[in-house]
């Protein structure tokens, strides 16, 4: 069975099978074992878990999963990848390998299917993404998988920044808000470019989601709240006084006394409010 944890293994398959890593797919192949036994230590997996990997690659991180977990459902959309994944996998008889793109998938809907089961069971995700959709990926574990428990995730290290930005920096934007609206999320660890195969041209980071149910209670209207914060960013030059002003139809007076009453300045541009902020503005004025 091969092991593809190091460079030499991973370019045997590579000739072994006539492949060529595809820049489309984000085709960077994690060679460190070391770096792979601590993501899956922050997975902190039991053998009652099922759990989700998306973009598996030649199946280095879905060997360890396999070994700590109960069930593991591996998603890529590039079916070149099969008689490798057979090839390294053939000894495991606990990973379902699917060939679709998790952009155009029910996620849940395809896990139940997967596991023969009536309904979802809560599971998690740990995944090397693919960087060219990383921002699309995130999207859709935070506002479509309800029954994730967690989420351990590798991908380059500016949208990992931009994940757990602080207001009136120049990461902070649209996915920051989204991502502290649905959750926590802890920086696990920084991971070096020469840590895979072939070398990717940035620096990766591995962070940690939590799922948080508790924080949507501050937003009275969740659809609202999302139109605004988006109308927001992509606005993000303009001070909140104006945007406020084009997106809720009120008179710019009325603004101005309502946000000062709260403490907020009509002056202040998008980044510089918090999750708290947006909401509140949210409920003033809907």
């Amino acid at each position: 069975m091969a092991n593809p944890y190091t460079i030499t293994e991973v370019k045997k398959l590579i000739h072994k099978h006539n492949l060529h890593p595809k820049k489309r797919f984000g085709q960077n192949f994690l060679v460190d074992q070391n770096i792979l036994n601590k993501i899956v230590g922050s997975c902190q997996l039991t053998k009652q878990d099922y759990v989700v990997e998306i973009g598996p690659g030649f199946g280095a991180l879905t060997q360890k999963l396999a070994e700590h977990s109960k069930k593991v459902i591996a998603i890529d959309v590039d079916t070149s990848l099969d008689p490798v994944l057979k090839e390294v996998l053939k000894n495991y008889d606990n990973v379902n390998i699917i060939y679709q793109d998790i952009l155009n998938i029910n996620l849940e809907n395809e896990i139940t299917k997967q596991l023969n089961l009536q309904e979802v069971q809560p599971y998690k995700i740990c995944a090397n993404i693919p960087y060219n959709i990383s921002t699309p990926i995130l999207f859709t574990l935070l506002e479509n998988c309800p029954n994730m428990t967690s989420a351990t995730l590798m991908m380059q290290k500016e949208v990992a920044f931009r994940l757990i930005a602080k207001p009136g920096t120049k990461d902070y934007g649209l996915l920051t808000i989204m991502a502290a609206y649905h959750s926590n999320i802890d920086h696990v660890m920084n991971v070096s470019k020469n840590c895979f195969y072939p070398k990717p041209e940035v620096e990766s980071t591995v962070i940690r989601i939590t799922p948080d149910t508790n924080k949507k209670k501050i937003v009275k209207n969740e659809i609202q709240f999302k139109k605004f914060v988006k109308t927001a960013f992509q606005k993000r030059r303009k001070t909140i006084l104006n945007i406020c002003a084009s997106h809720f139809k009120v008179e710019k007076s009325v603004i101005i006394e309502k946000l000062q009453n709260e403490g907020i300045k009509p002056e202040s541009r998008p980044e510089n409010l918090t999750l708290e902020d947006f909401a509140l503005v949210t409920d003033l004025f809907y």
